[in-house]
């Protein structure tokens, strides 16, 4: 392999590291927060949505059970909201888009 084609792989490579990585990054203080869902106000998740959303502020629904916003850890299914809901560590099937 020719020194070109050596450093068009080894960019190759790093591109690749790094779009994978950033596929992870979370928030500072990630580590000590989890992903709630069915807490967020319309437009106001943290990424992903659910079906019909593609990230971050795209939730069409008040506290929409497929969508998470990242809170403190061990605060998630303590959190009360109204109509009786309560946030939950996976997605709900309450609250989502027709």
């Amino acid at each position: 392999m020719s020194k070109s084609g050596i450093s068009a792989a080894l960019l190759a490579g790093a591109v690749v590291t790094a779009m994978t990585s950033a596929a992870d990054i979370k928030p500072a203080g990630a580590a000590e927060n989890e992903k709630c869902y069915g807490i967020s106000l319309k437009g106001k998740n943290d990424c992903a949505a659910g079906e019909g959303t593609t990230c971050a502020g795209t939730s069409t629904i008040d506290y929409q059970g497929n969508a998470w916003t990242y809170v403190p850890k061990g605060t998630c299914e303590k959190m009360e909201l109204p109509g009786d809901r309560k946030g939950s560590l996976k997605p709900l099937d309450r609250d989502n888009p027709a």
